[in-house]
């Protein structure tokens, strides 16, 4: 195994007891990666993993939060209580044949796993299994001990922010400690914040008539969301430098050129690296859909549709995960998982690798440039990066910054996918169903469950790692970004 030193006896069985049902964890992440369900339709996938869970001893609550996909699954009672998160959603037109180099779509317009979460869920549902069968050996749960271990089913991250509708309802008031990852082209700790977003649908409503005899008795939607369009690309000389706007057109108001359109519906998703600069911009957002509808006779109706904060980084538990990356070290590929990692690899350009590159160096640090020396000419990262506690923003969003802000949380990156492999891609849905990809989820998964027994068993670990959160939160307290009255939606 391709590891830096020789990991502890602990860690050892660990490893044993995630190989022993390795087959079953890549049987079930193969599943979750046929039924590529969006966001709040995971109803196949939600089954996939609770089969399993219920095979393996875990009492199961399902349909949490308000959520029909979502759900709960502990084992053990009372304190301490440690939460590993699962995602497995997938995203729409990605649909991608598997451990292919070509694009080639199974579906047209299909889903696929673009952003790997068939691989994220199962890895941090081994982990959790794993987790409970060393302390069962150990007598530390179940049988009167007090303590539990809950994976908790995640829907919706791809623009549906589940875990912040699940924090919104109180699911992890009682969470000690909570752990995650996601794939990706290295292995590291995630050490930065992220942007928080607001996304909303602006809907125009104006008069049809006909755009040839009587084109002035018209009022048209489509141009009032053109014109929104015009007015938020204005504003983005105006805002500050790391915020984005991103737009879609999710109605246009019909195919026909000779009628005035009378409703149309754009779709805009704002970030920025605070909670506060995010709302403040969007709010600038609707002055502008006002200012469209004032301009063409239309009326304009916003409906809010989810939000979620920005990653808060704990630094006391990243340093614990970061000991367990470094027992267990990088998936250990062999020759065919290079020589298919070369072929994605091959297909991809030189703006993205560099663009990854530059990420990669941005996580290292310093420290990182004999890791980046190592990197020329390879397709696959195999190393544990360096740690490096970095102030610096990763320019995404993710709801698991909700689950930081009421618990401390940490999450790493475990190589998935050849370099240069940028996210929401047809070569993510393709790596998502091979070796590469199974080797990597199941390291994930050894790494989780390590992780999660020295949470388990260290109280001073959880104790360090809660005032490192409360020392936050006295400067910043924690408000949930979407409101009362909100509910999950699937994509409309």
């Amino acid at each position: 195994m391709n590891r830096p030193f020789d990991i502890d006896p602990t860690a050892r069985r660990l490893e044993s007891l995630v190989e022993a049902k390795r087959e079953r964890f890549i049987e079930a992440a193969d599943r979750v990666w046929e039924s590529a369900e969006t966001r709040f339709e995971e109803h196949r996938s939600q089954q996939t993993l609770c089969e399993l869970l219920e095979a393996e001893g875990f009492q199961l609550e399902r349909g949490v939060g308000g959520i029909d996909t979502a759900f709960i699954a502990s084992f053990g009672q009372g304190k301490p209580v440690i939460a590993l998160l699962g995602e497995y959603d997938a995203l729409a037109g990605l649909s991608q044949a598997g451990a292919e180099s070509a694009p080639r779509a199974l579906t047209p317009n299909g889903n696929g796993h673009g952003c790997g979460h068939n691989l994220l869920g199962v890895a941090a549902l081994a982990g959790a299994v794993a987790a409970r069968d060393w302390l069962l050996e150990q007598g530390l749960i179940g049988a009167g001990r007090s303590g539990t271990l809950r994976f908790y089913g995640c829907p919706g991250e791809e623009g549906g922010s589940g875990k912040t509708f699940m924090v919104r309802e109180g699911l992890f008031d009682d969470v000690d400690l909570a752990l995650t990852w996601h794939p990706n082209t290295m292995t590291c700790v995630f050490s930065q914040p992220t942007l928080a977003n607001i996304q909303a649908y602006f809907r125009f409503k104006g008069r049809s008539a006909h755009a040839a005899a009587s084109p002035h008795l018209g009022r048209s939607a489509l141009d009032a969301v053109e014109l929104m369009n015009v007015g938020a690309n204005y504003l983005r000389e105006h805002i500050v430098p790391e915020a984005r706007l991103h737009y879609s057109l999710t109605q246009t108001g019909g195919a026909s050129p000779n009628v005035v359109q009378a409703d149309a519906e754009v779709l805009y998703l704002v970030r920025a690296p605070e909670m506060e600069e995010t709302q403040e911009i969007f709010e600038r957002l609707e002055q502008i859909a006002q200012g469209a509808a004032l301009m063409t006779g239309t009326q304009v109706e916003m409906r809010f549709d989810k939000a979620c904060s920005n990653y808060l980084p704990n630094r006391t538990l990243e340093s614990r995960l970061y000991a367990q990356l470094q027992r267990f070290g990088a998936p250990d590929f062999d020759d065919r998982d290079r020589e298919f990692a070369a072929r994605i690899h091959a297909t991809l350009g030189a703006d993205q690798l560099a663009a990854n590159l530059a990420e990669i160096r941005r996580l290292v640090g310093q420290e990182g440039r004999a890791y980046l020396k190592r990197l020329e000419g390879r397709a696959l990262a195999e190393e544990v990066l360096p740690y490096a506690v970095d102030t610096g923003l990763m320019f995404g969003s993710t709801d698991v910054g909700d689950v930081s802000w009421k618990v401390p949380t940490a999450q790493c990156f475990v190589t998935c996918l050849a370099l240069g492999t940028p996210l929401h891609t047809w070569q993510v849905v393709s790596q998502g169903r091979s070796s590469l990809g199974h080797k990597g989820m199941l390291q994930a998964a050894k790494v989780l469950a390590a992780t999660a027994v020295e949470a388990f068993t260290d109280e001073e670990l959880r104790r360090r790692a809660r005032a490192e959160l409360d020392e936050a939160l006295e400067e910043r307290p924690y408000r949930c970004p979407i409101p009362a009255g909100i509910s999950p939606s699937p994509l409309s």
